[in-house]
């Protein structure tokens, strides 16, 4: 699943100024409760996603920009690598 759009640390920086990456952004929108929206209650999304996928046989791979990250069964750690070749937008690749 791709998304052309802006990417995940220009619109979270509308109500988070202060992020300075993409990998500062993704590691917000895994882990807390936070929307690109605002005053609109969203953003549980990706968050949400993560528990669902930690806790069943599915595998995640995605990237924002430069930020890249894989979570998988079992495995809560966040990890996120910086590429060398960044994107606009979002990638995501679902495997179950």
């Amino acid at each position: 699943m791709a998304d052309r759009g802006l990417g995940i640390l220009f619109t979270l920086k509308k109500v988070r100024p202060e992020l300075k990456s993409h990998k500062e952004a993704l590691k917000v929108a895994f882990t807390e409760t936070i929307s690109g929206r605002a005053p609109e209650s969203r953003g549980n999304g990706l968050k949400f996603v993560r528990n669902i996928i930690t806790q069943n046989p599915i595998k995640l791979t995605f990237q924002t920009g430069d930020a890249f990250l894989k979570l998988q069964q079992g495995n809560q750690n966040l990890e996120i690598e910086i590429l060398t070749k960044s994107i606009r937008g979002c990638l995501a690749v679902i495997e179950y």
